[in-house]
């Protein structure tokens, strides 16, 4: 098994953001009563600084009714190199129009398959962290990543 590099920890932040942007699509956990559930999702919106993920949804997806009855979900990104963040945060729809307004107006795909923001099916969400990790291919550990 190869020896994983040292890590520094003050370079933790920026080794998880270089994931995220190398990996632009997460998987996205969520719980189904007693089962859970895991799947690709693509983020219209992501705050480096606080690890805060936002996406888009429709309302007729399964994952929101699951969402809806445990905003507890988990996002795991996986680079190239096999680098992971996993964040551990509370989902939430987002409410307010001008934060929808400049979230759609920044995603040029949202209108090709929503047609508008007024769509009735379109939900967002705001996946705020309780907790970052990451860790480096064969370390075998994550190391805890301080939220802003």
């Amino acid at each position: 098994m190869p020896t994983p590099k040292p890590i520094n920890p003050s370079e933790l932040p920026e080794l998880a953001r270089s994931v995220i942007r190398n990996a632009k699509f997460p998987q996205l956990a969520t719980i189904d009563g007693d089962q859970a559930r895991l799947r690709p999702v693509s983020p219209v919106r992501v705050d480096e600084d606080t690890f805060t993920i936002y996406l888009a949804n429709l309302r007729s997806y399964h994952k929101t009714s699951e969402i809806a009855n445990n905003p507890k979900v988990e996002l795991c990104y996986l680079d190239s190199n096999h680098d992971q963040v996993r964040i551990s945060g509370v989902a939430q729809i987002i409410e307010d129009a001008e934060l929808k307004q400049d979230l759609w107006d920044s995603n040029p795909l949202l209108p090709l398959y929503l047609g508008t923001l007024d769509n009735p099916e379109l939900i967002f969400y705001r996946i705020t962290p309780t907790r970052v990790r990451f860790m480096r291919e064969w370390a075998l550990a994550y190391h805890e990543v301080p939220i802003a």
